[in-house]
């Protein structure tokens, strides 16, 4: 939406306040309707607002949740670095306590990663199901936002049937505009 966009809600709702004291029921009918849509606009605009933001947050936690997978990554290559060089220097340090000791290291070591690469699995699996999450977000957002477009459209157009001093096509193209941005909307989250 544009900064241009509440002044420009403030001109239809003039014309609209004129028209609702004109005495002309289908004037008065026209401006009720101008109301409803720009109503209808504010809502469908918030609901926007919220799958954007949505959006950005669920793509922050997919970093976020990436960059702890990378960390868990990294902490298992350590592991398995030093399991190798537990089980280097038990085939080094030959018969004897030390290497008893070195290989014990070299299976805890070995243990450990296997959790270690659960934590990992399981933290870009969260990754991924954070991306599809922002995947998501970001569809609704942009069939909201041709939903809002087609009731601000639809709010400016009713407005000519008030200037046209009772036109009767402008509003009934409203109507069926208006109408569009709700289905729109609608689908937006089916």
């Amino acid at each position: 939406m544009s900064d241009a966009a509440p002044t420009e809600h403030f001109e239809h709702t003039e014309h609209a306040e004129h028209a609702a004291h004109s005495g002309d029921p289908f004037l008065a009918l026209v401006a009720v309707t101008i109301a409803i849509l720009a109503v209808i606009a504010a809502f469908i605009g918030s609901l926007e607002t919220i799958e954007t933001a949505a959006t950005i947050d669920a793509k922050n936690e997919a970093v976020l949740f990436q960059d702890k997978a990378t960390d868990t990554w990294n902490f298992y290559q350590a592991k398995s670095f030093k399991k190798n060089l537990y089980e280097v220097a038990a085939v080094l340090a030959g018969p004897g306590a030390n290497a008893d000791n070195f290989k014990a290291l070299a299976k805890k070591n070995g243990d450990d990663q296997l959790s270690i690469q659960l934590q990992a699995k399981t933290e870009e699996d969260m990754t991924e199901q954070k991306l599809r999450s922002s995947q998501k977000h970001e569809h609704r957002h942009q069939i909201l936002t041709v939903a809002v477009t087609l009731l601000h459209i639809s709010i400016a157009i009713a407005t000519i049937a008030i200037v046209r001093q009772g036109a009767r096509w402008p509003w009934y193209t409203a109507l069926v505009l208006g109408a569009l941005g709700c289905i729109g909307a609608a689908y937006a989250y089916v």
